[in-house]
């Protein structure tokens, strides 16, 4: 939605584009503003964005087999605190998993 009415805003305007997809324009401009000034973002979005790197990084160091678990140990040995949870919740959103070692039941 909002590439669109970045595509069209110069010919139509943010509002009656807001108005025919019926969203609030208020809305719009505030993606707009936290796109232009990062540093308004929240704590969360900032410190998660400074993490995923980290994360994607040690997954990948070992082979795309670690689960979040490992991960999170990793984190924690090479430094940066980061709760076992956020990892997980970041490496879902990546679609990162580790690898299955159950057999196949069948």
């Amino acid at each position: 939605m909002r590439d669109l009415i970045d595509q069209h805003r110069g010919v139509h305007g943010v509002e009656p584009i807001c108005k025919v997809l019926q969203i609030a324009p208020s809305g719009y401009r505030h993606h707009a503003a936290l796109q232009r000034d990062t540093q308004r973002r929240c704590a969360r979005v900032r410190c998660d964005e400074a993490l995923v790197p980290q994360i994607e990084r040690v997954w990948n160091a070992n082979l795309q087999g670690y689960g979040a678990d490992e991960v999170w140990r990793q984190l924690g040995r090479e430094g940066p605190r980061v709760a076992r949870c956020t990892v997980e919740r970041l490496m879902r959103s990546r679609g990162l998993q580790g690898v299955r070692r159950a057999r196949w039941t069948g």
